[in-house]
């Protein structure tokens, strides 16, 4: 079974060092994420890019990688998006907010039930 909607993709780009209140900040925009019941949130880190420092965020086994890209990334119906970005601009002194829209087709298995 799936359902086919019009949607908003969130995308917030930060630093993996950011922090809010000494926790990784994508933690706490995925915590907060979960609070308002959005539904669901995926945080992926970057393996090579640049900013807007043009500095590169190298990566390899022997390179101590002090600033990696961390992107969250947030699909739900765009009235709640659009509800929710006040809580991204409190916690975001650096960073980058995208939003566009999306189909969504979900995918869902009749029998699960949600944990």
């Amino acid at each position: 079974m799936y359902l086919q909607r019009p949607a908003l993709r969130l995308t917030v780009f930060v630093g993996e060092t950011d922090s809010y209140h000494h926790r990784p900040l994508y933690h706490e925009i995925v915590r907060r994420a979960r609070k308002a019941g959005l539904a669901g949130a995926s945080v992926f880190h970057g393996i090579d890019g640049f900013g807007p420092s043009h500095r590169t965020h190298p990566h390899g086994a022997l390179h101590i990688i002090e600033e990696r890209p961390v992107m969250v990334l947030i699909v739900d119906l765009a009235e709640r998006i659009q509800a929710f970005i006040p809580e991204i601009n409190q916690l975001i002194t650096r960073g980058l907010v995208i939003t566009d829209p999306v189909d969504v087709i979900a995918h869902s298995d009749p029998e699960a039930s949600p944990s």
